[in-house]
């Protein structure tokens, strides 16, 4: 009797939720996952984090002052590599669905990875793999520019960068999801608060980074400055190693993009046939069957009603012919993420290149603090790190216990009402960044300081405002984004979910690099000054700045009008399985009086 009951525990103790071991197995809930791998998962993200950014945030200064781009050139080189590096991760995904799975597409990628950071670290080191320095009192425009062969070097190692980040960015953080079994009452309740408290570990990383690094590279040399960030990148490849025994993994389900063309391809095939009133007649499998599989079955919905026709039976069992009805959800789940996607971009448009004209709006002003020191432009970011950091906390440990209680929502507010406010408080910066730039271009005028290397008499505090609120508006948007992604796309479709965060963020450095380019030009044209021009003391980044508020404005409004008919997903656990179902926007803060059947809502 004895040993009938220790094997009934033993049992009970497995996840539930269909995670394995490197080697396939079943694991135990008490000996993998939760926090005690997260850890290792976390550190490795914050020492990745201080890499990347060690050498992004000050990227604009090197491109300007060692390779003498100007300034919508350096702004569109960012703008294209920061966009690379985000939408990459579709690749990796697909990778890690198909093939290799999250963990050793992951180990790949860092490899690849470390490859690039060492050849950049190279190319800002040796005399012949760097242009000359401009000599004093040469112009802008006759400085000595970079050989091709020192730019093909630099940015093919920044590129190579881009293939390591498409393997690691939207694995990392997937990973650091499935450590949490859905099943249990305890790891779901800390999964609700994961996304917050990661992205919090990972802003320390980046704020050393935005600190240290960039003064290092402001005052004692590029060799160092990018050679740390590299050896941090190694560690944390080393840390991620550490953690291999304790992970959880989720099995490749296979390729996710073809399961939904199988489910496009089926559908057009049978356009002509009538979808049966009765939807228990469509094609599908058993509770059990998916259970077994630790597996998530999908109620039918009428959204996209048409795709239905794919698990209409005929007779034909191809799969290119007939598909299950939660394959078909699993694709109108994907699909009905593509507005939310669209109306993102905008946003992170915003993110890419406005930084960058904050840092070159610094470049111009009083960088003294004290007799004996300058503040570096690109360490202005850290106070957006702080205030994110600040924000977390506040917003997790304040914000959401006081909402929770009016709305009955576990996370306070939806997902799209976080973002939401994000929208808004991205407008509000650009408002006030439009006013700032007007007070420096008038304090300019007046002291007749209107050249490319003349200091404004303003403090570069000035810009604080705007990098503090930053910070606030990411800690609603940028985390909300990546958790929405995630949490909205269907379970076998995690990583390509997480892409989808990222890739708003490369659609948006392309669209970027359109905007500025082709903005500057039309300002140039007839004879008109400009509105971005190499020396910003003559152009009118004030005009810029509205325009693109403008744009964030209407954006927002018609972000406001997917977030109310969005319906999110609801999943509900039982004893025989899972299934998935779709609430409404309205149904999904109301409170779930039910306790005994425990839901994931968003």
């Amino acid at each position: 009797m004895e040993v009938i009951e220790e094997k009934g525990q033993l049992e009970e103790d497995y996840t539930q939720d269909g995670t394995v071991d490197l080697q396939g197995r079943p694991v135990l809930r008490s000996k993998t996952g939760r926090w005690k791998a997260c850890y290792f998962l976390v550190g490795y993200e914050l020492f990745e984090r201080m890499a990347y950014y060690g050498i992004s945030t000050n990227l604009v200064v090197y491109l300007t002052n060692k390779f003498h781009q100007g300034t919508v050139e350096a702004s569109n080189n960012i703008s294209n590599w920061g966009g690379s590096v985000w939408i990459m991760p579709l690749a990796g995904a697909y990778v890690a669905d198909t093939y290799l799975g999250r963990y050793w597409t992951f180990v790949f990628a860092s490899c690849i990875y470390l490859v690039g950071m060492c050849l950049l670290t190279l190319s800002v080191s040796l005399p012949s793999l760097r242009p000359p320095n401009c000599d004093v009192g040469v112009k802008f425009q006759n400085c000595p520019k970079a050989s091709p062969l020192q730019k093909g070097i630099f940015f093919f190692a920044l590129y190579i960068i881009v293939l390591g980040t498409g393997g690691t960015k939207p694995n990392i953080s997937t990973m650091g999801a499935d450590q949490f079994d859905d099943f249990d009452p305890r790891e779901k309740s800390h999964k609700l608060s994961f996304f917050n408290w990661w992205y919090f570990t990972i802003l320390i990383g980046v704020l050393f980074s935005t600190t240290l690094f960039v003064y290092i590279q402001d005052n004692i040399g590029w060799t160092l400055g990018y050679g740390l960030p590299t050896i941090g990148l190694a560690f944390s490849i080393f840390v991620f190693l550490l953690g291999t025994p304790l992970y959880r993994h989720k099995l490749p389900p296979g390729s996710p993009i073809t399961r939904m063309l199988q489910v496009f391809v089926a559908a057009m095939r049978k356009w002509k046939l009538r979808v049966p009133e009765d939807t228990k007649e469509l094609h599908e499998l058993s509770m059990e069957e998916y259970a077994c599989n630790g597996r998530i079955r999908i109620a039918h919905t009428s959204f996209l009603s048409f795709l239905d026709k794919a698990a209409i039976k005929t007779g034909q069992n191809s799969s290119w012919m007939l598909c299950t009805v939660t394959q078909i959800e699993e694709t109108k789940q994907m699909s009905k993420l593509i507005p939310v996607l669209i109306f993102s971009i905008i946003p992170c448009t915003f993110g890419m290149h406005i930084g960058t004209l904050f840092i070159k709006q610094g470049m111009t002003l009083d960088k003294r603090m004290g007799p004996h020191f300058n503040v570096s432009p690109a360490s202005l970011s850290a106070f957006t790190i702080i205030f994110m950091m600040i924000g977390i906390v506040v917003y997790d440990c304040v914000f959401v216990p006081v909402i929770r209680r009016y709305t009955k929502n576990p996370r306070g507010i939806t997902i799209l009402q976080r973002i939401e406010i994000g929208l808004v408080l991205n407008i509000v910066i650009l408002v006030i960044a439009c006013l700032v730039e007007r007070k420096r271009l008038n304090v300019a005028r007046e002291n007749n300081l209107l050249g490319l290397h003349d200091t404004i008499p303003l403090t570069i505090f000035i810009l604080l405002p705007q990098y503090a609120l930053s910070g606030i508006s990411d800690n609603f948007l940028e985390i909300a984004m990546m958790e929405f992604f995630y949490d909205q796309a269907p379970e076998n479709m995690k990583s390509l979910g997480t892409a989808c965060s990222t890739a708003t963020y490369g659609l948006g450095g392309f669209l970027s690099t359109f905007i500025l380019s082709a903005v500057a030009d039309i300002t140039q044209r007839h004879g008109r000054s400009g509105w971005i021009l190499d020396n910003i003391n003559v152009s009118h980044l004030d005009y810029y700045y509205a325009f693109v508020a403008a744009l964030n404005i209407l954006n927002f409004l018609g972000f406001v009008v997917v977030a109310k008919f969005f319906v999110y997903n609801d999943v509900k656990l039982s004893k025989s399985g899972l299934e998935m179902h779709a609430t409404s926007s309205q149904d999904n803060i109301k409170f779930r009086q039910n306790t005994s059947q425990p839901d994931v809502k968003s």
